[in-house]
């Protein structure tokens, strides 16, 4: 009876207080009504990420393809089988170009030195592509002829180096009466730049502000080259 007694005081439940009952996890039943819940609004998916990239040799899975030769040639509608064998005896890759096709058209390519020219090509193409900034400068409408030529020192730098330019004319107080004396001015700026660009928005008003958008040529980099590649001529020897 000792023996008895001691083993059911070891295995005896740990009761809980009011305040831990209260904060317990939720009994098994709730539980599986939870996940039950789960299992039917969580919708499933299956298979991994769409690829971008296009099938390639055993990858192409149709019973047959219209086959295009290395060099562009048409070959004709042949077996996915027979595709496949002429790939490995020339030891090209079979890429499928045209998936939607019906049937889906396949070429013979080396598919690791196409990635690579890819690659080289699209990242030539962002180095070569041209950013746009647009730059701003704010003018008063009695601004000083001293501060006007630094001004357009300013624009004309700007559009030598291929951005545009914002102009703001701002006005204060009775200036606000004399719209005409900012259009003037910004006329007179855009004769004095013609040469590197042009008004591609003309002058408004905005507000308290009158604003003019200025573009670069777009031959003006080209012309500059040529004139910076063209010989100085020297001294004429009598």
């Amino acid at each position: 009876m000792a023996t008895v007694a001691r083993w059911a005081t070891v295995v005896r439940p740990v009761e809980r207080g009011p305040r831990e009952r209260r904060f317990a996890g939720p009994s098994s039943s709730k539980r599986r009504r939870q996940a039950t819940a789960a299992a039917v609004t969580t919708p499933t998916i299956q298979g991994g990420p769409i690829s971008a990239e296009p099938r390639i040799n055993d990858r192409i899975r149709v019973p047959e393809v219209r086959l295009v030769g290395p060099e562009g040639e048409q070959v004709g509608i042949v077996r996915i089988e027979d595709a496949l064998r002429l790939a490995q005896e020339s030891d090209l890759d079979l890429v499928e170009v045209a998936p939607m096709a019906r049937p889906p058209v396949c070429k013979l390519m080396d598919y690791g030195k196409f990635k690579y020219e890819s690659a080289q090509k699209a990242r030539e193409a962002r180095r070569n592509q041209a950013l746009t900034v647009i730059k701003e400068m704010k003018l008063r409408p009695k601004i000083d002829p001293h501060d006007y030529e630094t001004k357009k020192g300013h624009v004309e730098r700007f559009l030598r180096a291929g951005d545009k330019v914002k102009v703001t004319i701002m006005f204060r107080g009775r200036e606000q009466s004399r719209p005409e004396l900012g259009f003037r001015l910004l006329q007179r700026l855009a004769n004095d730049v013609a040469e590197l660009g042009f008004v591609e928005s003309a002058p408004k008003q905005d507000g308290r502000n009158m604003i003019m958008v200025m573009a670069p040529h777009k031959n003006a980099k080209a012309v500059r080259t040529t004139r910076q590649a063209a010989p100085t001529p020297g001294p004429v020897v009598g």
